[in-house]
């Protein structure tokens, strides 16, 4: 990919993504090296996770993250991707509110108690390395002289995290391949002689005046060839709760509800944890940082039963009815929406209430705005599912 397309990309990142916290020099150093040594695949944008790629995830990312992050998707998004509706027949997240089953009858206070409850009955065992496999799903929207239309990106992302405080942190992303997401995606693309290769359409706003452009990037459809790398980690902080936080910091986290929300809330500074200095409410803020903890981070069973109450008694939490994730598993979808001047968003955390498990998440536009101001309300604007986490002494191959 060329120098003009990641230029192209990297001006996309909102102003809101900026991290207003400082970084750790030999973490930042192998941010950069990943960009250095990313392919063309991973040069590409890719879903931003709700959490700081570099720290939220361990490594995972950092490949494009150093030059991408554009297009994606909390409350301060850009609004370059898009997604087909709920229950549109498409690989995103299917709906089922309300009686339509027994999950779907729960409201988010009962779904996330049950979780609780099962998370205390799990176990684990800390071992050399903290491993994650998640798939993203990212919806962009393409252009061609026969018409503009959506395309589904999606990737494989796999983190081995070391428990020491130092050691080697693991990352290996494999691109799965684009498509258009819709039938009528589909028609459009094919109007356009089907072909192989994307010209996605990025919206760029100035981060000084607020002016608002459009950029494009060619992406190929075609499948890319596992990219695995490595980097020291050095002091352990490779996670972001509001701060920088370490494997032990998690694994010593409070298994009390109460006194969880406290320690979390000693970071909370009335902005989006994301940085930017974008306003954002307690509830919200707790929400943004907890789902990242339930979903992917390597806190010990009573600590995600205990996140699982916590959310529980937040006000703002509804249910959104049972589901059916991108792997075809069935849970329950409980969400908080945010408002900002690019529309109104809603940010699903998808759980598994029979086994205490976080099966995954999403973003959803419900009323469109500003940068997003084209697409339907309704609309995904990414999603990510987690097909295994668990600990290991295996290194990967």
């Amino acid at each position: 990919m060329s120098r003009d397309v990641l230029r192209m990309l990297a001006d996309a990142r909102p102003a809101e993504l900026d991290p207003d916290a400082p970084v750790d020099p030999a973490t930042r150093a192998a941010e950069l090296a990943r960009a250095k040594t990313a392919d063309s695949h991973a040069a590409r944008a890719v879903p931003r996770r709700r959490i700081r790629p570099m720290w939220g995830l361990g490594l995972v990312g950092a490949a494009t993250a150093a030059v991408v992050a554009a297009t994606t998707l909390t409350g301060t998004d850009t609004g370059a991707g898009t997604g087909p509706r709920s229950g549109s027949g498409s690989p995103t997240t299917t709906v089922r509110p309300g009686p339509s089953g027994a999950l779907g009858t729960m409201d988010a206070r009962t779904v996330l108690l049950t979780a609780a409850e099962q998370a205390d009955k799990q176990t684990d065992s800390l071992r050399a390395y903290w491993y994650v496999m998640t798939l993203s799903r990212s919806y962009m929207r393409a252009t061609s002289p026969q018409g503009d239309y959506t395309v589904l990106l999606q990737d494989r992302w796999e983190t081995w995290t070391p428990s020491a405080p130092r050691g080697t942190q693991w990352n290996r992303h494999e691109f799965l391949g684009g498509r258009p997401a819709t039938e009528a995606d589909r028609a459009v693309w094919q109007r356009a002689g089907s072909p192989s290769t994307f010209r996605l359409k990025a919206t760029v706003v100035n981060k000084a005046s607020g002016a608002v452009r459009t950029k494009e990037a060619q992406v190929d459809a075609a499948p890319g060839e596992p990219h695995l790398d490595s980097a020291p980690v050095v002091g352990g902080n490779v996670y972001w709760l509001g701060r920088n936080v370490s494997v032990k910091d998690l694994r010593s986290l409070p298994a009390d509800p109460a006194r969880l929300k406290k320690w979390l809330l000693r970071w909370y500074t009335g902005t989006d944890p994301e940085g930017g200095g974008v306003p954002m409410g307690a509830d919200e803020w707790l929400f943004t940082v907890t789902r990242g903890l339930v979903v992917e981070m390597p806190v010990t069973p009573e600590v995600r039963a205990a996140a699982f109450r916590m959310l529980a008694k937040l006000k703002t939490v509804r249910s959104v009815g049972e589901v059916t994730d991108a792997q075809g598993r069935t849970g329950v979808a409980v969400a908080v929406t945010t408002k900002s001047a690019n529309g109104t968003l809603q940010h699903r955390l998808i759980v598994d209430p029979a086994s205490g498990s976080a099966l995954g998440d999403e973003t959803i536009v419900v009323k469109p705005a500003g940068a997003n101001a084209h697409l339907p309300a309704g609309s995904t604007l990414r999603s990510t599912t987690v097909v295994k986490t668990a600990w290991t002494d295996s290194a990967p191959a």
